[in-house]
């Protein structure tokens, strides 16, 4: 009985901690983003301020000007790192999927292991959709059977749109290049003579969209990166 209460006792204070402990990350999260957007507003204001100087400084105080507006670059660079690990809007695709719901991982570990979840669901899925794919062509060739096929595949691609969505909102960045692969592959399988199925032209579409926005979100990265080693360089 002693042990049954002391158990119990102890349950309840681990708790208690834990509870206490959730909420301070929770406050620290908001004052972060909110010090985050003002800095971000702050910084704005003053980047155009110091545009509108560069008309009129002359050759030393546009050096000045020039200085401050590096340091302005990297400490957007600074923002950008911070808030990987912070909660953050949901773009408009998880917006209507999943609503104001943070899918921000908060920690690299936990961003691991959703990747690895992620890859062995395609390697499955993959696994699964072969199999069904050959039933339906040779031993279970009826309309019921095609129809429930494309279920499947209209809810996996579904499924692996939101998947990606949230590993995006994280910072990671899925095969662009296989992706514009498929959309290419499906383009030419819809203008066939012989395909009369709509399916066929959405997917190339969802994997044409899902290309452009992962290619050009990666270049925008790049590019900030490699303004930020330049002027590291520089300032060396």
């Amino acid at each position: 009985m002693i042990m049954i209460q002391e158990f119990n006792s102890l349950n309840q204070e681990t708790h208690k901690v834990y509870r206490q402990k959730l909420e301070e990350l929770t406050n620290l999260q908001a004052i972060c983003s909110s010090a985050i957007s003002k800095q971000r507003k702050g910084l704005k204001d003053l980047k155009q301020s110091l545009h509108k100087c560069t008309k009129t400084c002359n050759e030393k105080e546009t050096e000045v000007v020039n200085d401050l507006l590096v340091q302005i670059k990297e400490r957007q660079n600074v923002f950008f790192d911070m808030e990987a690990y912070l909660p953050k809007k949901n773009g408009l695709y998880l917006n209507l999927v999943l609503g104001n719901v943070n899918v921000t991982l908060l920690s690299n570990q936990a961003k691991f292991a959703y990747k690895d979840e992620y890859e062995k669901f395609k390697l499955y899925m993959t696994i699964i959709l072969m199999f069904g794919a050959v039933t339906c062509l040779f031993l279970l060739n009826y309309r019921v059977t095609d129809e429930i096929f494309n279920f499947l595949l209209v809810w996996y691609y579904c499924t692996l749109t939101i998947r990606e969505s949230i590993l995006m909102s994280n910072g990671s960045r899925m095969l662009k290049f296989w992706q514009l692969y498929n959309a290419v592959t499906l383009f030419k399988l819809s203008a066939r003579d012989d395909c009369k199925e709509w399916q066929v032209f959405m997917l190339a579409l969802t994997f044409l969209v899902l290309f452009l926005g992962n290619f050009l979100t990666t270049l925008k990265v790049v590019h900030q990166k490699l303004q930020k080693n330049k002027e590291k360089v520089k300032n060396n």
